[in-house]
């Protein structure tokens, strides 16, 4: 999504400073090819699909530098401002300080996050967030055990059975109230694998969130061959051409149809009817945009809207159209696909669209790149349309395979 403001409050550093023997690659890890793009690239997915803006520091190599600046650069669109690329030090920890130190003076909430674990799915970052906000305290997500575990001498001789019930495996991004990490950074009691622990050292409580299985640690070329493998399924699925329906249903706002003052504005197709009563919504209430992501999200096996941005996210209050389907054709895109084209017809006594219809379907074909179009109808008076109480909208998208459009297909 696009990020603006004036300032952040969280700021996320990527650790890309490790060299990465086990991967047995000549490039330091987070510059190793994963699926055609480098890893740390696929580490910035996760971070620049967050509904709300932050501050992206990425620690790496000296002699990367320059790489990792045009990595960001190409990763980071509208949201350049808010990066920046620092070089890191020895160990994990001297890194890890060394983003720290670039951290701006107004953020509260500090992840660090590990570039090898390239996919990461931005929800686990956005579960850390919350819950360091909720929690005033450090928060890393975990995973339960489910091996069973035994604790062996130096020989390799089984000494007990480790109770796994009391056991995790840990994952990033790790969140922490800034001052406490700061604290603990400033005089490190010793090197420690990762910040809970120094934080731990520090006397400070650190909670757990739920893991994710797609945040695995890329060490091995095992691993690598496994997120290679996983980055393929979405392109794999994208073989055939794929359609789409979707549908949006708004009341209008309590308040007389033409008294637009006192309740929210109306927004539909993406532009603002002034004049007008608003439709009742979370966010602008645009159900053809509602429509035709949902339409988008259903051709491409992706769910709905209700399960990509929520319907009740705070961020997303009164968020404009627009921002739902530039994330939406994102999303289609990262699966495979590209769009033919979409159909919207609003069904609804008011407003009348014909005025209007053009700078409406070259708005929209404007943010997705495809052929918009856009019909209008009423109900001859019957249902809850036909009465005036709301506006309903549906679309129909095409999409095709991105691989077949490269071949010319």
């Amino acid at each position: 999504m696009d990020f603006s403001g004036d300032s952040v409050d969280v700021a996320v550093i990527v650790v890309a400073a490790g060299s990465g023997t086990r991967l047995g690659r000549p490039e330091p890890k987070a510059f190793a090819p994963l699926a055609g793009r480098p890893m740390l690239s696929h580490a910035l997915d996760g971070i620049f699909t967050l509904a709300e803006p932050v501050q992206l520091i990425v620690v790496a190599p000296d002699a990367e530098l320059q790489s990792a600046r045009a990595i960001v650069t190409a990763s980071a669109g509208p949201a350049i401002g808010y990066t920046s690329v620092v070089a890191g030090g020895a160990t994990r920890q001297l890194s890890v300080a060394a983003g720290l130190a670039a951290v701006a003076p107004g953020v509260t909430v500090v992840l660090v996050h590990d570039a090898a674990r390239a996919l990461t799915p931005a929800a686990q970052f956005e579960a850390v967030i919350a819950a360091v906000r909720a929690t005033g305290s450090g928060v890393i997500p975990a995973l339960p055990v489910v091996d069973t575990i035994k604790r062996v001498d130096a020989a390799g001789t089984v000494q007990e059975t480790v109770d796994r019930a009391e056991l995790a495996a840990v994952q990033t991004p790790q969140g922490f109230v800034r001052s406490e990490l700061d604290e603990a950074y400033a005089d490190p009691a010793a090197d420690f694998t990762d910040d809970a622990a120094l934080l731990a050292a520090f006397g400070h409580p650190v909670g757990t969130v739920a893991g994710d299985e797609l945040a695995f640690k890329i060490t091995t070329p095992w691993d690598l061959a496994r997120a290679e493998r996983l980055l393929a399924a979405p392109a794999a699925a994208a073989s055939a051409p794929r359609v789409g329906t979707g549908m949006d249903v708004h009341a209008f706002a309590p308040g007389s149809a033409d008294a637009a003052d006192a309740g929210p504005e109306l927004w539909i197709a993406g532009l603002y009817w002034p004049g007008q009563r608003g439709l009742s919504g979370h966010s602008d209430g645009d159900v053809a945009v509602h429509a035709v992501c949902d339409a988008l999200l259903a051709a491409a096996g992706l769910g709905d809207i209700g399960g990509i941005f929520g319907t009740d996210d705070p961020r997303l209050a009164g968020a404009h159209g627009e921002v739902f389907l530039r994330e939406t054709k994102r999303l289609v895109e990262q699966a495979g696909f590209a769009i033919g084209n979409v159909s919207v017809q609003i069904l609804g006594n008011r407003p009348k669209l014909s005025p209007r219809r053009v700078e409406a379907e070259a708005l929209l074909t404007g943010i997705l790149n495809a052929p918009v179009s856009i019909a209008a109808t009423t109900t001859d008076g019957l249902g809850f349309t036909g009465r005036g109480e709301g506006v309903a909208a549906i679309a129909t998208a095409l999409l095709v395979p991105s691989a077949a459009l490269g071949e010319g297909v």
